[in-house]
């Protein structure tokens, strides 16, 4: 790709169409630096290139939708089933050193890798309209770059997400998600990671979670509402075998679990008659937790209500405490009410 950025494509069938042409290259950027948060104990990442991503085109100047004559974008083909991306705005970058000097705070490259995972040449639809095959060709996707990532390239942790939803941000509306590659492990997931060392508290909820806050199980893989769901009908999907994350599951496991995120998906839209907006995370094992850790695919939805969003407000953000709504004994009766399949 134009700067050098690299392009991967994805599918079930050999691509063997000539490129286009691509978007030309940004303009060289001031680096993304790394500063430590000292009240906090985490870093904190200063990217200015990215004020100037693309902003809601119509889909006319799509950026993510396929090449055409008389219209650049990222992907330079008349087609594709699934294609990964370095991202053109990137938080996380590898080698550079540039750093500012902050007298009393610390600082650190942002080393890593930022990708865009598009989901669909078709510039419609979400998780929740792609057939069972595409969703297990993502959740392959999603194997594969872990794997590339973390154990190849030496990342100490991958995230990869979906952001959904003008509601939460979102800038293209394209189907698509991104995956993030850390040279450290964020405060978050090790204390998460850590958790699951000290106790298998993933597989205790799939092997013996409440049957109320069960979703879904199709034997190898359950979704549920956890106990302790931090937001409005807030979904978990796990596969019932504990393992660290999707390079390790079994073509059986990857169906079960394509299945049961499509229909997540459409329960969440079905629950207000609209789209849900929600941020999606695929939590694998950071380098080092492989044998403790039990991988979840978790959503958080941001809509409590047909007319009322979920916001983080003062005491989420100034006491760290979230308040939530509906309890999720009674997020799962509602979310269990809802015909995935859109059946009367």
């Amino acid at each position: 790709m134009p700067g050098g950025r690299e392009l991967l494509l994805y599918g079930r069938g050999l691509h063997e169409a000539p490129p286009l042409a691509a978007l030309p290259a940004e303009p060289p950027a001031t680096p993304p630096h790394l500063r430590w948060h000292p009240l906090l104990g985490e870093w904190v990442s200063y990217a200015g290139a990215r004020q100037g991503r693309t902003f809601l085109p119509d889909a006319a100047a799509c950026p993510l939708c396929p090449a055409a004559e008389g219209r650049l974008g990222e992907i330079p083909f008349a087609d594709f089933e699934i294609a990964v991306f370095e991202n053109r705005f990137p938080a996380l970058v590898a080698g550079t050193n540039e750093l500012p000097a902050i007298e009393g705070i610390a600082t650190s490259p942002a080393a890593g890798r930022c990708e865009v995972v598009v989901f669909s040449a078709d510039h419609a639809g979400g998780l929740g309209t792609l057939p069972v095959d595409r969703l297990a060709l993502l959740i392959e996707v999603w194997g594969a770059r872990l794997k590339a990532l973390r154990d190849e390239a030496g990342f100490a942790f991958v995230l990869p997400f979906e952001n959904r939803g003008e509601e939460i941000g979102v800038t293209l509306h394209h189907p698509h998600g991104q995956i993030y590659a850390f040279s450290f492990v964020p405060q978050r997931a090790l204390r998460a990671a850590q958790a699951q060392a000290d106790a298998p508290v993933v597989t205790r909820l799939v092997e013996a979670g409440a049957p109320a806050l069960q979703l879904d199980e199709n034997g190898a893989a359950v979704s549920f509402v956890p106990p302790f769901a931090m937001y409005p009908f807030e979904t978990w999907l796990a596969p019932r075998r504990r393992v660290p994350g999707p390079d390790a599951l079994s073509s059986a496991e990857t169906e079960a679990l394509a299945r049961l995120l499509g229909r997540s998906v459409r329960r969440l839209d079905g629950l207000f008659g609209k789209p849900m907006p929600y941020i999606l995370t695929v939590q694998a094992a950071p380098r080092g937790f492989e044998d403790s850790f039990h991988m979840t695919i978790e959503i958080r939805p941001f809509r409590r209500d047909a007319g009322k969003l979920k916001y983080l407000a003062g005491v989420e953000q100034g006491a760290g405490i979230f308040l939530v709504d509906i309890p999720p004994e009674q997020a799962a009766a509602r979310l269990k009410a809802v015909d995935p399949e859109g059946r009367a």
